[in-house]
């Protein structure tokens, strides 16, 4: 094991408390709006700190509260009046404290009301665009307090540091430098309208799997120089709370870390906001409250009797309870929520929201490749169009877990589509592969009965048992479709196909898909049978509302029919639109970067029928693509949210430029990845897992090793095609001194048609600087919009911090001084402009 990696003191990590270092803005790259801009209704962005008569009232009330009052602030309850959200504080009335809620997010405000579903958060990353991120934020914020929400679980900011991530498509990116941009405009879009932002998980909780027990061991500068980005800006940003991760950092779990909530978070970043704990993921109560944790959630196992029998014991101080008490109190009040008259909540804006969800997803949406103008859709290929897949017709619109909303409504894209190309057109559609299943036979069961819509009332329960019988072999994959939590038992040939334990069975969690198009939740089970006799076994409990369930099914025969109509329907169309999708969700990571089930010979097998085929990804992260080289077009739409049908329209008939650019580095296999082949990198060996890969995350670890992906971060295409010229390099962003860049270069539009373009900008390492250092690092970016034969003098400002790195012995960021090389281009791999520069000379 290297000396870098090498177990330390937890302090030592992440620095000691006073050793402050020098502090740099991240800088942003694109113009932000003013604090407070757009807020409608309730209080403004909250200030910086309070004043001194609102610190004295603090004071005032944490002094009147008894003990019980105080614990009771400091985890999380049932709620009386539940909205379906995700914790519940209650409050102090007597003293005029209100309860609190807190909801999921961060693609939407999870309650059981019906919200705006934005599209994931790495989508809207895809855009390169902070002062978007800020309109998403708003949208965030204001449908947060109309849904009766005071804190928001969002955003998540934690890297994408391995493409099996069960969260990919929550947070934002693999670099540290957008993550930090987009970190900062969203808490400030949240908190524009009045809502508090809890930014999580704090710190390198990267993967689903082991993620309640996993000790990640990370070297203090590749902790500071890429995890750590993201929450260091959400905290300059003013964020109301920090959520503390589920893992272990060191040998020790996260929510007990003193140097990362106490030393790091606190002293060394200025936080004075509150920590809660991830859901369950508070260990202890002395540990934990010593540290700094502030809340837990969901519940009181740790800081409710518990925490004031330790008060009372003396094992806990009384000024440790106060001052977590303060720190909430505190942060309540800078958001008017302990005013005698808190603001009025507003009305939710619907319309509002639909509209900035389509207009992220077409900001988002990334064009990996388009061969013989295969897209836009115009003339004879937009008259004759063939729409093949599941979610060509049920909507994908987000994942699951945390991150699922109810939306107001979402279409089919084969509608969008259809209303798209007009009365003129011919849009025909095949299923290709199907999701749900069919209903069983009549008569298939002996003795038979109807189990495709069955209900079982409250309270009774309900069973039966046949046999079939098949002539030959044959695969099946049997379904369950039910409402309400526990699903029916299916068993056969005595083997129960969905036990609770997960894994077992084949787990559609995402957007639509989770569900059946009328709502109810969806299982399914491959299994290969023999010919011969089969026993099936059904049942099921009604449960306190009754139950419905049904049972449908899909064989190796039907499915060969299914692919084999999918390859007609093609065959008939001038061009073909295939949706593909992968289900992603909280609590589990992916097991392939393949898409799951038959869709890889679905798209081989119809690409191949008619090569004018657009493959439209609704995929969290990197995808495997055997089959990239047969199809004209592939359209990353990632989960689009609500409105992501017709914004895949948009792109598909070219009434949008493809705006996006990948925002994560996606493979040509899942040998070649930061964490693959090394299983103590990803998942871990016995419990322990070692960043060994340091400052080289995502794209930078592929230049360092010299790994050629197949999509390289910042790739996207665009409809036009463009030109950079003319670069100049100077010492001294915005033409002063201070140890930062100015960077101008001119890009051209050289097409026929108006498009948009995410310039980027990266800076190589520094000789002078003896610190580990990537052989090219994002320094910034700027997205524009031009018209054909347009050109625009592009200037970029590089910060100091996008020169430093962090040296562990002078616990600070160090400026890499002397000659630097700068790069300017398209993508991480196609920088075609490139100069030198000396770093510091001022």
């Amino acid at each position: 094991m290297s000396e870098a990696l090498s177990r330390r003191s937890a302090l030592r990590l992440l620095g000691s408390a006073g050793a402050v270092g020098t502090v740099l803005a991240a800088g942003s790259c694109a113009p932000t709006l003013p604090p407070g801009a757009g807020s409608r209704t309730g209080p403004p962005a909250a200030p910086a700190a309070a004043g001194p008569g609102s610190a004295a009232r603090i004071d005032s009330l944490v002094e009147r509260l008894t003990l019980d009052e105080k614990t009771a602030l400091l985890h999380g309850a049932p709620d009386p009046a539940p909205l379906g959200q995700a914790g519940y504080v209650p409050g102090v009335p007597r003293l005029g404290i209100p309860a609190l809620r807190l909801a999921d997010g961060p693609a939407g405000v999870r309650v059981t009301a019906r919200s705006t579903a934005l599209p994931a958060p790495v989508m809207l990353a895809s855009a390169f665009d902070p002062a978007l991120a800020r309109e998403y934020g708003r949208v965030l914020g204001r449908e947060g307090r109309a849904l009766g929400q005071d804190v928001l679980l969002a955003p998540l900011v934690n890297l994408i540091r391995t493409p099996y991530a069960g969260r990919a498509f929550e947070t934002f990116a693999e670099d540290p430098r957008l993550t930090a941009d987009l970190a900062r405009e969203l808490v400030r879009g949240i908190q524009d309208e009045g809502l508090i932002a809890a930014v999580k998980h704090f710190a390198l909780n990267n993967q689903e799997q082991g993620r309640d027990t996993v000790d990640v061991i990370a070297a203090e500068q590749a902790l500071h120089e890429t995890e750590l980005r993201g929450f260091e800006a959400a905290v300059a940003a003013g964020a109301g709370a920090v959520m503390g991760a589920s893992n272990k950092v060191d040998g020790v779990y996260a929510c007990e870390s003193k140097a990362l909530l106490d030393a790091l978070l606190r002293k060394q970043w200025g936080f004075d906001g509150w920590v809660v704990s991830g859901w369950d993921a508070a260990h202890s109560t002395v540990a934990s409250i010593g540290a700094g944790l502030d809340m837990e959630m969901p519940g009181g196992t740790h800081f409710g009797r518990p925490l004031r029998d330790a008060v009372r014991g003396g094992s806990v101080p009384q000024d440790a309870v106060d001052l977590a008490v303060h720190r909430v109190l505190t942060t309540m009040d800078r958001f008017g929520l302990l005013a005698a008259r808190p603001a009025a909540r507003p009305a939710r804006d619907a319309a509002a929201g639909a509209r900035v969800a389509r207009k992220v997803a077409t900001a988002g949406a990334v064009l990996l490749r388009n061969e013989h103008g295969t897209l836009p859709l115009s003339g004879a290929a937009a008259r004759s169009i063939a729409v093949i897949g599941p979610t060509g017709q049920v909507p994908f619109v987000g994942g699951g877990g945390s991150a699922h909303v109810v939306p107001d409504g979402a279409a089919a894209p084969l509608t969008a589509i259809r209303r798209r190309a007009g009365k003129g057109a011919t849009v025909r559609y095949a299923l290709g592969e199907d999701l749900y299943g069919r209903a069983l036979p009549a008569g298939l069961l002996s003795p038979p009965a109807d189990l495709d819509d069955r209900f079982v009332d409250a309270g009774r329960g309900w069973s039966h048992a046949g046999e079939f019988r098949l002539a030959a072999d044959d695969e099946w994959t049997l379904l369950v479709h039910y409402t309400g939590r526990q699903r029916p038992g299916v068993r056969l040939d005595g083997q129960e196909l969905f036990p609770v334990r997960e894994g077992v069975a084949e787990h559609f969690a995402g957007g639509l898909l989770g569900s059946a198009p009328d709502g109810m939740t969806v299982r399914r089970r491959t299994l290969t049978l023999k010919a011969g006799l089969h026993r099936l076994a059904v049942n099921a409990q009604g449960g306190a509302r009754g139950q419905r369930f049904r049972i449908r099914y899909t064989t190796g025969t039907s499915r060969a029919a299914d692919l084999a109509e999918a390859v007609r329907t093609a065959k008939s169309a001038r061009s073909v639109v295939l949706f593909a999708y992968e289900d992603a969700t909280e609590g589990r990571d992916r097991t392939s970067l393949a898409l799951p089930g038959g869709q890889d010979r679905l798209i081989e097998a119809v690409a191949a029928a008619n090569p004018r085929t657009t493959v439209v990804l609704n995929t969290p992260s990197a995808t495997a693509m055997p089959w990239l080289s047969r199809t004209g077009a592939v359209l990353q739409m990632y989960y689009p949210g609500q409105e992501g049908a017709a914004a895949t329209a948009d792109v598909l008939f070219g009434d949008v430029d493809p705006g996006g650019r990948l925002t994560q580095t996606f493979p040509a296999d899942e040998q070649h990845t930061p964490v693959g082949g090394d299983p103590l990198r990803y998942p871990g060996v016995g419990g322990r897992q070692e960043y060994a890969e340091g400052v080289h995350v995502g794209h930078r670890w592929y230049d360092a090793q010299q790994v050629t992906p197949l999509f390289p971060f910042g790739h996207g295409l665009s409809y036009t095609s463009w030109h950079y010229e003319g670069l100049t390099v100077r010492d001294g962003a915005a033409g002063g001194r201070g140890g930062g860049l100015r960077v101008e270069f001119t890009v051209r539009n050289t097409g026929r048609r108006k498009g948009t373009e995410v310039a980027q900008v990266y800076v190589g390492p520094s000789r002078e600087l003896r610190l580990d250092q990537p052989v090219r690092a994002l320094a910034g970016y700027r997205r524009i919009t031009l018209a054909p034969g347009e050109a625009q003098r592009v200037t970029v400002d590089v910060d100091a911090r996008a020169l430093s790195s962090w040296d562990p012995e002078r616990r600070a960021w160090v400026l890499g001084s002397g000659r630097r090389e700068v790069f300017a281009g398209r993508s991480s791999r196609e920088l075609p402009l490139r100069s030198k520069v000396v770093v510091g000379s001022g």
